[in-house]
């Protein structure tokens, strides 16, 4: 049997280890002090040692739920997109100035992806599609939701292809008319969702940045506007449409580009 001061000071305790105290057992009997160790605490507190694993919070690294973007893969999305668009416009510059005769006012860019400089153009188109598909990827690795968000990704994988079909395929600059000639509908895709690229995500990316949603409205409205002049346009002045249409999408591209640097700045 306890005595009264006994039953007090065994009280006291109970309740400081409950509230995650561990005073100094000064003045309690020697028999209530001593504690039986259990195997593997070495003699520690098994009570203040469970409480201290309970209150361990897990690493990021082990966390198996953990949905945060990735920093290191938002990064190269980010470098490969801006990569693409200096690819795109420096093969143009290089090879306006390389071909003979090729006049960039009246002459498109598909005459420069064709003959004996083709591979010039074809470079620039070759990166531009990877940088799209690294904005594509960048993205969707953002986990921005919505269905227009998902339209936008689709869009740009879908774009990835038709752009490197456009360079693989030289149908075009050469009056080449054999076999089956897709490049009009080529064209036309690229307007379509090029346009459904920059409008659709325009809401989402209010959220995310509203000089990028504002930037998406203004590509939006341009490439609406202008799109459709280039298939009226005189061939005296279809190369340089040609060359701002382009430079519209460049400039979205590099703009989408920078916010997913943003965001891996961000995470890291």
């Amino acid at each position: 049997m306890l005595d009264s001061g006994s039953l007090f000071w065994t009280i006291f305790r109970v309740s400081q280890v409950i509230r995650g105290g561990a005073p100094p057992m000064i003045g309690l009997p020697a028999r209530l002090c001593q504690r039986q160790a259990r195997p593997g605490t070495n003699g520690a507190d098994p009570f203040y040692q469970k409480e201290k694993a309970m209150s361990r919070k897990p690493s990021r690294a082990a966390d198996p739920l953990d949905m945060r973007p990735d920093a290191t893969l938002l990064r190269i999305c980010a470098i490969v997109g801006a990569l693409g668009v200096a690819a795109l416009i420096a093969s143009n510059i290089v090879g306006s100035v390389l071909v003979p005769g090729h006049d960039w006012v009246s002459d498109t860019v598909s005459d420069l992806a064709a003959g004996e400089f083709e591979i010039i153009q074809d470079v620039g188109f070759y990166g531009f599609a990877g940088g799209l598909f690294a904005i594509a990827l960048g993205l969707a690795h953002m986990r921005l939701s919505g269905t227009r968000m998902t339209v936008t990704i689709l869009s740009l994988a879908v774009l990835t292809g038709i752009v490197i079909i456009v360079g693989a395929r030289n149908e075009y600059g050469d009056n080449d008319n054999e076999g089956v000639v897709i490049h009009i509908y080529l064209v036309y895709a690229l307007g379509l969702l090029f346009l459904a690229a920059f409008a659709a995500p325009i809401p989402a990316f209010r959220d995310l940045s509203r000089n990028l949603s504002r930037i998406s409205f203004l590509c939006a409205i341009l490439w609406a506007i202008m799109a459709p002049i280039f298939f009226i346009m005189p061939t005296a002045y279809d190369g340089a449409w040609e060359r701002a249409l382009g430079l519209v999408a460049a400039f979205w591209v590099a703009a989408v580009s920078h916010e997913i640097g943003k965001c891996a700045s961000r995470e890291s």
